[in-house]
């Protein structure tokens, strides 16, 4: 059976575990489980921590797992990002005392904490500057009001929790994370029943399916605002001056091309959810 990696905890787990629930898999019962089997799909999961999911992947142990992009470049593990899930998004910066640091160069020399030492590591090495790094399990932002760094390089989201601790966005971006799916690389057929499955959920996340009517004269002009992702279905109904269009669209641009189709002169405008795709 395909072995697949599934964060047990942290911000990536509930959405990991939801995604492959509506893939049509079979997940653990009970929170502390750390082993479940889908026999009926043909996969185990195994739960672990989302930083060590990238090694127990990359070394061949697990067939696939899902875990953040961040943790898989701050392991230094072998194994590979084979699609991003749109789940998890993460911004990486780095931030110091006010007015202190202004570029990435002002670094050279100082510690630098972080609890990505490895990512961060990297980084720092392909631009050519010289840190001592500091690594450190969470809470990085109390490290330069403690004297432990001079700097922290951590995930951003607002920045409120950085200026709450008296610090300051400077440099560029360092990493925009998100959660992916890696593997080992070997071959393994399950792996692309897998990947089908959960871009299905994403196409199904994304997209909405739009039915309406519209009078033969005016559907080019119709198909122009809501084009589909390869051509929208047209039926004859049984007025032959009319037809009935099915169509996929963006779900954030929903009612806008409502809209549009309605000023265009289309009727029994309606829009149902994608439970499930394959494209």
């Amino acid at each position: 059976m395909l072995r697949i990696a599934v964060p047990n905890k942290g911000s990536l787990s509930e959405s990991a575990i939801q995604m492959l629930s509506e893939a049509g898999y079979t997940g653990r019962r009970d929170t502390r489980e750390l082993h479940a089997a889908d026999p009926r799909n043909g996969v185990e999961f195994f739960y672990l921590r989302p930083r060590d999911i990238a090694t127990y992947v990359g070394s061949g142990a697990l067939d696939i797992g899902i875990t953040g992009r961040d943790l898989l470049l701050d392991s230094g593990s072998p194994a590979r990002e084979v699609a991003e899930l749109s789940f998890g998004d993460s911004t990486f910066r780095f931030a110091g005392a006010p007015g202190r640091f202004a570029q990435l160069g002002d670094l050279e020399g100082v510690r630098v904490a972080t609890s990505y030492p490895g990512l961060v590591g990297a980084f720092l090495a392909d631009q050519g500057v010289s840190v001592t790094l500091v690594p450190l399990d969470g809470a990085v932002e109390s490290a330069v009001r403690l004297g432990v760094a001079d700097a922290v390089a951590d995930v951003v989201s607002t920045g409120g929790t950085l200026r709450a601790a008296g610090l300051e966005i400077f440099g560029p971006v360092i990493l925009q994370s998100t959660a992916v799916l890696i593997d080992s690389g070997a071959p393994n057929p399950g792996t692309d029943t897998l990947l089908r499955r959960l871009q299905g959920v994403l196409v199904a996340r994304t997209y909405v399916m739009v039915d309406y009517d519209i009078r033969l004269e005016n559907i080019d002009e119709a198909c122009r605002i809501a084009p589909g992702m390869q051509s929208p279905t047209v039926s004859p109904l049984a007025d032959n001056e009319w037809a009935a269009v099915r169509v996929m669209i963006p779900r954030e641009e929903t009612n806008e091309v409502m809209d549009r189709l309605y000023e265009l002169g289309a009727r029994a405008i309606l829009v149902t959810t994608i439970h499930a795709a394959r494209l």
